[in-house]
């Protein structure tokens, strides 16, 4: 019953934005659009656009504010899709502080910590149950997923060795997250769906459960060298865990209050 409770929550929550989207492209778009006989000639009803360059640059803010998606459904996709959500947040804190070289390395930090659980909790638990309930279709995507995350750890561990506020830091950070998004995009849309269908409600909902868990054991930062098929990546991460959470400990984050406020 509670995931019918959930199911019923997601769809609530498309439709309610929809809704904003129908509002805001009416308030922001009403003054680009004419409408012509609509009420003395119901048949002829239609709308004669002025696409100007504002309406146009209009529809892309709203259109990149209000996604609607067509939601799967799966325990497992939402928590992998918050998180890829949450690397695009901090990435686009780190470029609004562009000048404040303590905020951009805070920001860095939290981007790198953040990257680097995540592929590791899906190393652990996501493409293992890839393997195993979608074959060899499930092998080939597991394959290219982990030689994705391989090139964006071998950039992260550069990144330590850069100094946050130069160009050549900006430019790798930007450069992993341009690795990131297609990749982010193809878990979403294709690894993940065929994954939920295979394992069904429980199995996600459990899935999520495990990944979930999983990420707090990782290491928090990148170590390219690491094994990344089991059951030695799961050795390797919770033999590096204890060392690099000692180090965070002297290391620059963005405060608890910081971060709840760019989700806000």
């Amino acid at each position: 019953m509670s995931w019918l409770y959930w199911s019923a929550y997601k769809r609530l929550e498309d439709y309610i934005k929809l809704l904003s989207l129908i509002a805001v492209m009416y308030i922001r778009l009403s003054s680009s659009f004419r409408l012509s006989g609509a009420f003395a000639q119901p048949s002829r009803l239609y709308l004669k656009p002025s696409l100007n360059k504002f309406s146009l640059r209009a529809f892309a803010t709203v259109m990149s504010k209000y996604q609607i998606t067509n939601h799967v459904g799966g325990a497992l996709i939402d928590a992998v899709a918050d998180d890829h959500q949450e690397m695009y947040t901090y990435y686009d804190q780190y470029v609004k502080s562009t000048g404040d070289v303590d905020a951009q390395e805070r920001w860095a930090n939290q981007f790198t910590w953040e990257v680097a659980r995540h592929a590791v909790g899906e190393e652990l638990v996501i493409y293992p149950l890839m393997e195993k309930h979608l074959g060899e279709k499930g092998k080939q995507l597991a394959d290219n997923d982990r030689s994705d995350h391989q090139e964006v750890k071998n950039l992260l561990y550069q990144l330590e060795s850069l100094k946050p506020g130069t160009s050549q830091h900006a430019d790798l950070l930007k450069n992993i997250v341009d690795h990131l998004k297609p990749h982010n995009d193809s878990e979403e849309q294709e690894d993940l769906p065929l994954l939920q269908k295979a394992i069904g409600e429980q199995g996600s909902q459990d899935a999520a459960a495990s990944f979930k868990r999983t990420k707090k054991f990782v290491p928090t930062r990148s170590h390219p060298s690491a094994p990344d098929q089991p059951p030695f990546e799961t050795l390797a991460g919770l033999m590096a865990a204890p060392i690099d959470k000692l180090k965070d400990m002297f290391t620059k984050f963005p405060t608890e209050e910081q971060k709840a406020s760019v989700k806000n």
